[in-house]
């Protein structure tokens, strides 16, 4: 296993375990998805450049798009939970109450 594969492989595990194990926090949760899609744009972009083909070159920029949607989406949703709620913990969030 190469360094930069295991450097991208060991970032892509620490966001999956913060998300798994550290969700006091919705902006935490986001935090951590946002490292996970920042280490899978990374090892695309490297992949990408490995091939040298230019059907794959874009591949990272559609990956960019979607994580910078999933950003935004995330943040609305923190400040509608914040105006809401008054906080951002999760475990004050109750799904069944309207």
């Amino acid at each position: 296993m190469s360094l930069t594969l295991f450097s991208f492989t060991s970032a892509f595990i620490l966001g999956l375990t913060g998300l798994a194990f550290h969700r006091t926090h919705l902006l935490s949760a986001l935090l951590c998805l946002e490292g996970m899609m920042l280490s899978l744009f990374i090892a695309l972009s490297l992949w990408a450049l490995q091939l040298e083909s230019t059907t794959f070159s874009i591949t990272p920029m559609l990956l960019l798009t979607f994580s910078a949607c999933e950003a935004s989406v995330g943040l609305a949703l923190l400040v509608a939970t914040a105006r809401t709620h008054g906080t951002d913990r999760l475990q004050s969030l109750n799904l069944l109450q309207c």
